[in-house]
């Protein structure tokens, strides 16, 4: 990994499937619906004054959506931002 670049693809975690659970409602809030499936399908991260998690999701169907997620050095996890639709091919770019 360069320095600050992202890690490469990395497959479904359980331990980073809960860290991105903390955001579901705020993601949900966003799209303005209710999400009946959250499945973490693949992920990269990038050190920096904590840790970002670029996340694509399984919402149900053939939906997908990429999230980028924030975890601080106390260890607090916020909604960055999100990019939506997305396909299961879509590779996860920083953004």
């Amino acid at each position: 990994m360069l320095a600050g670049g992202t890690s490469e693809l990395k497959p479904y975690c359980e331990e980073v499937q809960q860290l991105l659970r903390a955001v579901k409602s705020e993601l949900e809030e966003k799209m303005e619906r209710k999400l009946d499936k959250f499945l973490l399908v693949s992920y990269k991260t990038q050190v920096v004054a904590g840790m970002n998690y670029f996340a694509k999701i399984d919402i149900g169907g053939e939906e997908l959506v990429h999230l980028r997620v924030y975890r601080n050095l106390q260890g607090e996890v916020s909604l960055h931002s999100h990019q939506h639709p997305k396909t299961r091919e879509e590779d996860i770019q920083y953004f």
